[in-house]
């Protein structure tokens, strides 16, 4: 059932551009740290970049375990299930690099998410795929999309960045991940 693909063709990437949320998988290299799987899904945060590139936002928030884990060993998985139509997951096994505030590459990079980029970014993480692949998702249940969640964004949306920065820098599990690696870099440089 499943198919080993060596980019991202046409009909993958209208699947994933047609998907309201997807799943960010990433682990430290000691078999004693914790795996991380996150949700993202705010509209227009994910851009594909190329046939074996994608990029999506990364909002502040209480934790940056995927921010740490790429620091550490840059291996990182993305997963998208179909929720309406198909049966299909697909997943782009790779490397991902968070590119930061301060990094020459930023300032373009966000610039092409257009409206979708917001108060409270604090990176932008670039996945070059190494593995694509989907399966059958026949276990996958349908679910209704019935909006976007407006609360982070309005959230953030009331801080200055001074504030927003000020928050990251206070948060333990934004300087270093769960188990001690460290995390986002900080003081926060500001936009």
């Amino acid at each position: 059932m499943g198919k080993e693909y060596e980019r991202i063709e046409p009909r993958l990437w209208g699947f994933i551009e047609n998907q309201k949320v997807f799943f960010v998988a990433s682990a430290p290299l000691s078999g004693d740290g914790h795996v991380n799987l996150s949700p993202k899904g705010r509209e227009g945060t994910l851009r594909i970049l190329d046939d074996r590139t994608v990029a999506y936002l990364d909002f502040g928030g209480s934790h940056a375990e995927t921010i740490a884990h790429l620091r550490e060993n840059g291996r990182i998985t993305l997963m998208w299930c179909a929720f309406e139509g198909p049966p299909t997951v697909l997943r782009i096994h790779g490397r991902g690099e968070p590119v930061f505030r301060d990094d020459p590459r930023f300032g373009e990079l966000v610039a092409g998410f257009g409206t979708a980029d917001g108060p409270a970014v604090r990176a932008v993480i670039v996945v070059r795929a190494e593995l694509i692949s989907d399966s059958c998702g026949f276990a996958v249940p349908f679910l209704d999309y019935r909006g976007e969640r407006e609360l982070h964004a309005d959230y953030f949306g009331r801080k200055s960045d001074e504030e927003f920065r000020e928050y990251t820098g206070k948060k333990p599990y934004n300087q270093a991940s769960i188990d001690g690696l460290p995390a986002v870099p900080l003081p926060l440089p500001p936009r």
